[in-house]
């Protein structure tokens, strides 16, 4: 950062009685005969003086590689964040020139070990961390992984930790019990170990361009007029059983944009963000 320091000096000729003080160790005090009336000033020319950057914000994203994750890591580069990821394969597989300016760190979450380098300095940390399976495999992944986070997280001094969740969508939260019994353990930590710094979200199908190998599948093609339909479609939403059904999808870079301000804002509001919330806070970002 540059910064242009202009000087002002009194001409020496319409200095009749000017006495130098005994100097501090950091200058020189100048005193004047008050009596006496200055005349005009002289402008040195300005000078530029090299002053550090304020030091950044450093993020933590939990399964940066992924779909989410890859694009919170690009939404807080874009902020000018200082960004590191930590997954079970590390160094994403994106060739993105973003890509090269995360630090990327290989690392399993429910072996907490490998957290303490990922969390040196981390100011802030979004979790995109979760998965289907069996309901065993699901609890383990999306509750217990996320829970050593938050706990790790917590005992390092971390002010702020952004939560990636789901929606509820009704009776099929019975069919993918461990996946959603994970979640709401994890988020349960998240507000105890966090309660003034965690942010819940909660969005529901999230849609975008993904990455499946060298294919990409543009799932905004379906997403983008659901969501679109879906505005219209709220208060259904509040039908018993099939109400959560019409949850309206939510676009990736949303999820994003909302994740990563969450994280680094300390006026935003700490607790559980739905869907709505999620379109509402983006909207405000633009």
């Amino acid at each position: 950062m540059r910064t242009v320091v202009s000087r002002l000096i009194h001409s020496r000729s319409s200095l009749p009685r000017l006495f130098i003080m005994d100097a501090p160790r950091n200058g020189r005090y100048l005193s004047t005969d008050s009596s006496k009336v200055d005349g005009p000033f002289k402008v040195e020319e300005a000078e530029t003086v090299n002053i550090p950057p304020p030091p950044t914000e450093k993020l933590l994203v939990l399964g940066g590689n992924g779909f989410v994750g890859s694009h919170v890591c690009r939404e807080a580069l874009d902020r000018g964040l200082s960004v590191a990821s930590l997954s079970r394969s590390g160094r994403s597989s994106l060739h993105d020139p973003w890509a090269s300016n995360v630090t990327w760190h290989k690392g399993n979450l429910l072996s907490p070990e490998s957290l303490k380098d990922a969390l040196d300095g981390v100011t802030s940390v979004i979790s995109c961390v979760g998965g289907f399976g069996s309901n065993s495999y699901m609890y383990k992944i999306n509750g217990t992984a996320n829970i050593n986070a938050i706990r790790a997280a917590s005992e390092q001094g971390v002010k702020r930790f952004v939560y990636v969740s789901a929606a509820d969508f009704g009776a099929v939260n019975y069919l993918l019990r461990g996946y959603y019994e994970g979640k709401r353990a994890a988020e349960t930590e998240l507000l105890t170990k966090f309660p003034y710094g965690g942010v819940i979200l909660r969005p529901g199908f999230i849609y975008g361009t993904r990455s499946v190998g060298s294919v990409k599948l543009p799932l905004g093609v379906i997403g983008s007029p659901l969501e679109m339909l879906f505005q219209h479609t709220r208060p259904l939403n509040q039908l018993p059983l099939v109400g959560p059904l019409f949850t309206p999808p939510v676009n990736v870079t949303a999820v994003a944009n909302v994740a990563v301000r969450a994280a680094t804002d300390p006026v935003f509001p700490p607790g559980i963000v739905d869907v709505y919330g999620i379109q509402r806070y983006n909207q405000k970002s633009k």
